[in-house]
């Protein structure tokens, strides 16, 4: 496979890590360049923590997150719960595909469950597609390609049918060790939601590798619709 970048866009501080970091890892492993983009700063995620210092806890805990695997993070920095698909979101995205020029983008489902992660879907299947018009000006030059997109699997993987699978028995505990980076969010989801996120990606991984054979997996399903097609095996 040739050297490709990999943008992975996700909405919040740990949905990477939590749905597809072990196929990050992998890519990373391989020599591939990994650029992870949290589109929300996280500033709605905890209970004693306010959102001014919650926010900066966040973006240190995606950069140590990124930097176990080498991989460049960016942050948008948009509130939770105020993420829109209008226009001048919009360009922030399509600046960030222009700036990051990727190969390969990795996003959120369009029937994941909430629309902070829906709408972020949207807003890159959009972008990325305008992103390459030299005609929609901004303050970045166009990318010179629409890149394919490939949709992550869902929190718990409802409604979600996968299509592709990345093996990550070897990498699966650097999924972790990247995710347990995310200090603040670890006790939010157990207070907030009575789940021990840590858990839970293991049996989310291990049911995806029961069905494709492996131990641990993390699955995939492209955007497939014209012009985003290819010919070979895009995924590690």
């Amino acid at each position: 496979m040739d050297k490709l970048r990999i943008l992975a866009v996700g909405a919040h501080p740990d949905d990477l890590e939590i749905l597809c970091g072990g196929t990050l890892s992998r890519y990373s492993k391989l020599g591939h360049t990994v650029i992870m983009s949290n589109i929300l700063n996280g500033d709605k995620g905890h209970y004693s923590m306010d959102s001014v210092t919650l926010v900066k806890v966040r973006k240190k805990e995606s950069e140590n997150s990124a930097k176990i695997i080498g991989a460049i993070e960016i942050s948008i920095d948009i509130p939770d719960g105020q993420l829109f698909s209008n226009l001048e979101t919009r360009i922030k995205i399509m600046d960030l595909i222009r700036s990051t020029r990727p190969d390969v983008i990795l996003t959120h489902s369009p029937n994941d469950y909430m629309s902070d992660h829906t709408t972020t879907s949207q807003l890159v299947c959009d972008a990325s597609f305008l992103a390459a018009s030299p005609l929609f000006k901004t303050k970045i030059d166009a990318h010179n390609k629409i890149p394919p997109i490939f949709f992550i699997d869902t929190v718990s993987s409802m409604n979600f049918l996968p299509t592709e699978y990345v093996d990550i028995s070897d990498t699966f505990e650097t999924k972790r060790e990247m995710l347990r980076q995310h200090e603040s969010q670890l006790i939010w989801l157990k207070e907030h939601d009575n789940i021990d996120i840590l858990e839970s990606i293991e049996i989310v991984a291990r049911f995806r590798g029961l069905q494709c054979g492996v131990k641990y997996a993390e699955c995939f399903c492209p955007y497939d619709v014209s012009g985003r097609r290819v010919t070979k095996r895009l995924l590690p």
